[in-house]
């Protein structure tokens, strides 16, 4: 309900948890750095502009980042994760060697 490229890209909300567990396999692994860093924060920003419209516009849905298993409401604690991820990826992009 308040992601922007869901909205228009179909099978993209299925995908999502697959992208984020490649990204943390490929963070883990170590495959591709700059290229995983940058998709890091391209996803996850675009993350950010998704929930900031949510909030903004006092949405009330359940964040997705605990499944269907417990009901967490969409809040500024998303918008921290989101902002977070994006912050330490540029930030390990910025300092690469």
């Amino acid at each position: 309900m308040y992601d922007l490229l869901a909205r228009r890209v179909p099978g993209y909300a299925f995908m999502y948890p697959f992208i984020e567990l490649a990204l943390g396999l490929a963070f883990l692994g170590g495959v591709t750095p700059a290229f995983t860093q940058w998709a890091t924060v391209i996803v996850f920003g675009f993350g950010t502009l998704g929930v900031l419209s949510a909030l903004r516009r006092g949405l009330n849905v359940d964040c997705p980042c605990m499944g269907s298993i417990l009901s967490v409401p969409l809040s500024t604690v998303t918008l921290t994760e989101d902002l977070s991820m994006v912050a330490m990826a540029g930030f390990m992009l910025m300092n690469a060697t």
